[in-house]
């Protein structure tokens, strides 16, 4: 319970954790049995050194079904993230995650250690596995292009948007020279399957146009080209292209892929520039995969409180206010019940 309450309120490492469950020991012994005082840090370094990360994985993964409303149609965005702080004597990485994300909840569902990125290719059918998915619409990035995987999530009667790139050579030339055959018979951008979206924010306004054809084998391709202008700068373009098992309604495609964005900009980002969580060094045994899942039960919490404000204020009103703190930790709860 201190561990999952200390990183709501900062705590970064096993030092931090104890010196929070000091500087609260009164309000803890009001709830916790705690006969020998509050655990040292080396305590909570060992425990949690030889936790079995996958059992605890299971736990989290149990409490997040509890509190997760799977709406039709939500999109679940998975991807991985190397914890850069974890590199070992030849720089790589030790803790390679990959995570799926509710894009509705703004929740992480569960996390899946890969030996590297390389390997998620292995960890993400470990991760749908582990997911209820009926309903939902599955987005990967590039390196979950594969059969198996686009099958697999067919079987759990879930939709699929993945990105094609270079590393399907084939399949990324196909998905151009179709667009590019269309485009030669007149392809318009007026169509039912075309639609476009403009944004304008801070000085930048980015535009996203996006086509979709129906092909033989009932699958949906689909091409998006995004322009960002900022400014009286220069302008740039980029296009990308993907595959579905969804209907060909662009804007429905383009809506899913925007919302694949979230596991980056709400989870990955906040764990990195909220959390600091590219500078855990914490590698030994399972005290890495345990740690980044405390930090994920953190940040799901956290995001279940209903006030405003940002996400580092609350922490550090958490920190502060142990009746906040409280509020936070029975959120999820209130969200249960």
């Amino acid at each position: 319970m201190i561990a999952i309450c200390a990183p709501i309120a900062n705590a970064a490492g096993w030092e931090d954790i104890a010196l929070f469950a000091e500087g609260k020991r009164q309000g803890l012994e009001q709830g916790l049995a705690l006969p020998n005082g509050i655990p040292s840090h080396d305590t909570f370094k060992r425990v949690f050194e030889n936790i079995d990360a996958e059992a605890f994985q299971q736990r989290f993964m149990e409490w997040v079904q509890a509190v997760f409303t799977r709406t039709e149609g939500q999109v679940i965005a998975s991807d991985g993230k190397p914890l850069r702080g974890t590199c070992d004597k030849s720089g790589t990485a030790t803790l390679h995650g990959v995570s799926a994300w509710a894009s509705a909840n703004r929740l992480t569902l569960g996390q899946v250690k890969g030996a590297d990125k390389a390997n998620e290719i292995v960890a993400i059918p470990v991760l749908l596995d582990l997911l209820v998915l009926k309903g939902c619409i599955v987005t990967l990035d590039a390196r979950g292009c594969q059969k198996g995987i686009v099958k697999q999530i067919r079987v759990k009667e879930a939709d699929y948007g993945v990105t094609v790139k270079g590393n399907q050579p084939k399949l990324h030339q196909s998905l151009y020279a179709a667009f590019a055959a269309a485009a030669a018979v007149g392809f318009s951008p007026f169509s039912p399957d075309y639609c476009e979206t403009i944004d304008t924010r801070h000085g930048r306004t980015e535009k996203r146009h996006c086509w979709v054809l129906a092909d033989q084998t009932m699958q949906t391709l689909v091409r998006i080209r995004r322009t960002v202008q900022r400014g009286a700068g220069n302008t740039s373009e980029e296009t990308h292209y993907y595959l579905s098992s969804l209907a060909p309604q662009a804007s429905l495609l383009l809506g899913s892929v925007r919302a694949h964005g979230g596991i980056e900009n709400s989870c990955h980002w906040v764990l990195d520039g909220v959390f600091h969580e590219d500078a855990a060094r914490t590698r030994v045994k399972n005290a890495d995969d345990n740690l980044a899942l405390l930090r994920k039960i953190a940040l799901n919490l956290i995001r279940q409180h209903p006030s405003k404000g940002s996400l580092k204020g609350k922490r550090y009103s958490a920190a502060l206010n142990e009746d906040f703190l409280l509020q936070v930790i029975q959120s999820s709860f209130n969200l249960m019940r």
